[in-house]
């Protein structure tokens, strides 16, 4: 097994490949299936088809996880019920169901306005996990407030809502076309909290590459893989240290569309 790789491919076809019990922490953030535009994929499918799918690369994920591994999806309204009872059904335990409240939200017309994802929090083992408490610890109102002495002077566990900001298309971490980049201070939380140094991190839906991005970061190892040849190559890029030049392009790309349109 390569490490520190991304693939071109179908995830649930190179998750095949790997060795049972080699990984130590999953971040999946699939596809909602609620009708976005991606490049190659359908974000569109039959109820029972979207389950049975989510079920196969979950399953997938389930054996590749050490004994000792941990997984977070993310994952919206529509499915979060389902997503929580397949991986009941495969064996994973439940730890947390954590909102992250988006702070900037997304506008609707015919409803309220959608400002959260569910990010599903499980362990393959009930007892035997990681969870780095004291690099994740922020101060509580009990100090900065209160001034109590009885406070934990390393701080208090974050909540199970996190207000982190979605990265939206004027932000300066904002890249590529994908429509759904994730926030690197989310990612950063999440590998602090269930891997250490060296530890191998697995994202089956590459997107924009932030998991691997941070993991590398932070000095994990990491295998992602993405069906799209055009947000793989944004991966790369974003690896190589060259997002300036994925910035630069997709300016290029806008000028040349306003340039059509005004022609026509």
């Amino acid at each position: 097994m390569e490490v520190n790789k991304v693939y071109l491919d179908d995830c649930i076809e190179i998750m095949r490949t790997l060795p049972d019990k080699s990984i130590d922490l999953v971040f999946a953030d699939p596809p909602f299936n609620i009708g976005i535009k991606y490049d190659v994929h359908n974000d569109n499918m039959p109820y029972g088809e979207y389950y049975n799918w989510s079920e196969k690369w979950i399953k997938e994920t389930y054996r590749l996880l050490k004994n000792n591994g941990t997984i977070y999806i993310a994952i919206g309204d529509e499915f979060a019920a389902e997503i929580n009872v397949i991986l009941k059904r495969t064996g994973f335990y439940f730890r947390n169901w954590i909102i992250w409240y988006y702070t900037f939200g997304q506008n609707q017309r015919k409803k309220f306005n959608r400002a959260h994802t569910h990010i599903l929090y499980f362990t393959k083992n009930k007892e035997q996990f990681t969870f780095n408490d004291r690099d994740i610890r922020i101060p509580s109102a009990r100090q900065l407030i209160y001034k109590d002495k009885r406070a934990n002077p390393l701080g208090k566990i974050p909540d199970d809502v996190w207000q982190i900001s979605r990265v939206c298309g004027t932000f300066k971490e904002r890249i590529g076309e994908h429509p759904c980049q994730m926030p690197e201070d989310l990612l950063e939380l999440i590998i602090k909290t269930s891997s250490n140094n060296g530890d191998l991190v697995l994202d089956p839906f590459g997107g924009t590459g932030t998991t691997v991005a941070v993991a590398k970061r932070l000095k994990r190892k990491f295998i992602t893989m993405e069906i799209s040849k055009e947000y793989y190559d944004v991966i790369l890029k974003r690896l190589d240290g060259k997002v300036a030049e994925i910035k630069r392009n997709k300016k290029v790309e806008i000028e040349k569309q306003k340039t059509l349109f005004d022609i026509v």
